[in-house]
């Protein structure tokens, strides 16, 4: 995939297995390169995130009443760019932030948590393999 990058290790290098341990001289060991963080190649393989499943709700919302982000940000008391972030599933919102925008929307924080409820059930999917009952 990608070439192996020796970089210095200086001063007291944490123990672990198969790796050179060197404390006080400086010496070189291989690191590979980061591999990105990689998600399920099919969004049924793996459930979506629950800033994903927010930030939607939130969204449809929005769009289901015609209002802009700047509207809803703006009688939430938060900025445009933060609202926006959050609808893209990029932001992880504190329970305040969520309760503001649900509020600026008209939203009941029950029938947010509801709708998002129902966003994750329809995204998982059942079990495909063998499954496990307590007796």
């Amino acid at each position: 995939m990608g070439e192996v990058i020796a970089f210095p290790v200086r001063g007291r290098a944490e123990r672990s297995p198969g790796r050179r341990v060197s404390v006080g001289r400086s010496t070189t060991r291989p690191i590979a390169p980061a591999a990105p963080p990689s998600r399920a190649s099919s969004p049924a393989a793996a459930p979506p995130l629950w800033r994903e499943v927010i930030g939607s709700v939130l969204r449809d919302e929005r769009r289901r009443q015609h209002r802009t982000l700047a509207q809803v940000a703006e009688r939430a008391g938060m900025s445009v760019q933060y609202l926006s972030e959050i609808e893209r599933g990029r932001k992880e919102a504190s329970s305040e932030m969520l309760a503001a925008a649900c509020g600026s929307l008209g939203l009941r924080l029950g029938q947010f948590a509801f709708r998002c409820a129902g966003a994750i059930d329809r995204a998982s999917t059942r079990p495909t393999g063998p499954v496990l009952l307590a007796a």
